[in-house]
């Protein structure tokens, strides 16, 4: 038998439930630095139930980013203008978010799994130039940097609203 792990928060909405399942997490997009925006970021879509007040619930699916500086050294969490994880929260919500963010979903098996199969599909992708290989290897170095992130880095991170959208590289 497997034990399910899920963790809630309680919201003037309702109850946000979110369990450790691969279909829970999904990656939009993996930026590398550009000249005009010179952060990594890897966008998620995490999927959870909101349990009403009156027993209704229904399923959702939000987004965050996790940004990084050039040299991978300091780490932003930031929301997207629509379909944020951190919208019509209050404070002590956003922080509660933060919290489940870098306490329990960088450590479940849906957030490494969900990075280890984009870094399989980098890897697989065509290069014929110098330049590809050199996006190919900047890109996987910033996954695997994403999956050895701590709590601490996660809870002390700035929480921003999004700038304009940095280069594409993959989406899953």
């Amino acid at each position: 038998m497997n034990v399910l792990d899920a963790k809630v928060i309680t919201t003037i909405t309702g109850l946000e439930i979110y369990l450790d399942l691969m279909e829970t997490s999904q990656i939009r997009k993996v930026c590398i630095p550009t000249i005009d925006d010179p952060f990594y970021e890897i966008q998620f879509g995490i999927k959870y139930f909101l349990l009403r007040k009156e027993k209704y619930y229904d399923s959702h699916r939000s987004y965050f980013s996790i940004c990084m500086n050039n040299d991978l050294t300091r780490i932003t969490l930031q929301e997207p203008e629509t379909e944020s994880l951190f919208a019509v929260k209050s404070q002590n919500e956003r922080q509660a978010t933060q919290n489940l963010l870098g306490e329990w979903f960088i450590k479940t098996n849906a957030y490494k799994e969900s990075i280890k199969e984009v870094i399989k599909e980098v890897k697989k992708e065509n290069v014929y130039t110098e330049e590809d290989i050199q996006h190919t290897v900047e890109t996987v170095r910033f996954l695997e940097k994403s999956l050895t992130l701590t709590s601490s880095d996660i809870q002390k991170a700035p929480l921003e609203k999004m700038a304009n959208s940095l280069q594409m590289t993959t989406t899953s």
